[in-house]
């Protein structure tokens, strides 16, 4: 016996889709993590936002990771 739940198999498949496709561009855990102890060591609470995306993610724990290391070299 087939259920209808009042969709259509496409439009099913199409939300998945746009789901799984959102939740590959966030940010992972551990990037929200690293992110979040990084923008406390260098004293920029700032660049850590839960929103971000994971290549917005990277490109700011890069940048952190960079000053951090600049300013220890001193």
């Amino acid at each position: 016996m087939r259920v209808d739940r009042g969709f259509a198999a496409s439009t099913f498949d199409v939300k998945a889709l746009s789901v799984r496709a959102c939740l590959l561009e966030q940010m992972t855990r551990a990037q929200g993590l690293r992110l979040k102890r990084l923008s406390k060591e260098a004293y920029q609470p700032d660049q850590y936002a839960r929103n971000l995306t994971f290549d917005e993610a990277a490109r700011r724990i890069a940048v952190l990771e960079a000053e951090i290391a600049l300013a220890n070299s001193f």
